[in-house]
């Protein structure tokens, strides 16, 4: 069966290319829109209207993943900053504290003119250590944060920072692949 990753995160290419699937990239071009409070339902709204937008483009039998994965600080949840001063705010928040990283994600099969809908969350627990305002400017200057929830790569120089992290690290990297394969053989 085809598989479409309704995303263009290459992180999330990396991670799905290392469970050694076949798939298509066509990243989702709707509207992203949370009406979800909780962080857990939010991620899974947020996977399901990506998977949705590819699934009205498709025809025949398919495998659609959708995926989103925002950082959560003080019930709070942090996207990609807007701006480098955004990124600074964000990072000053996480430096020495510990936040969650929620990914949701949505396995949308078509199949012999049905249509099989589930979506599932995976958290985890990160703690950064105390950054300098010399540190948080770098790294900001860098660029890495630009593009990531929260303002942090953890699969880059981000990483530098991270103290702790309690559940999957490819999780934060943006796709929980094991909980993933084990969706996907059900």
């Amino acid at each position: 069966m085809r598989i479409i990753l309704a995303s263009a995160s290459p992180r999330r290419r990396e991670l799905l290319s290392q469970m050694g699937l076949e798939f298509e990239v066509c990243p989702s071009q709707g509207e992203e829109k949370i009406t979800e409070i909780l962080p857990e339902r939010a991620v899974m709204q947020l996977a399901q209207q990506k998977a949705a937008d590819i699934a009205g483009k498709t025809v025949g039998d398919v495998c659609i993943l959708g995926a989103d994965t925002v950082v959560v600080y003080d019930q709070k949840i942090l996207g990609k900053p807007k701006d480098a001063e955004d990124a600074k705010r964000m990072l000053r928040m996480l430096q020495d504290n510990k936040h969650q990283v929620y990914t949701g994600v949505c396995i949308w099969k078509k199949e012999n003119g049905t249509e099989d809908v589930r979506c599932f969350f995976e958290k985890t627990d990160v703690v950064f250590y105390q950054m300098t305002e010399e540190e948080i400017e770098q790294y900001v200057a860098t660029g890495e944060p630009m593009d990531k929830a929260g303002s942090y790569g953890i699969q880059g120089m981000g990483g530098l920072y991270v103290r702790e992290i309690h559940g999957d690290y490819n999780n934060v990297v943006g796709l929980p692949i094991a909980r993933l394969y084990h969706e996907l053989r059900k």
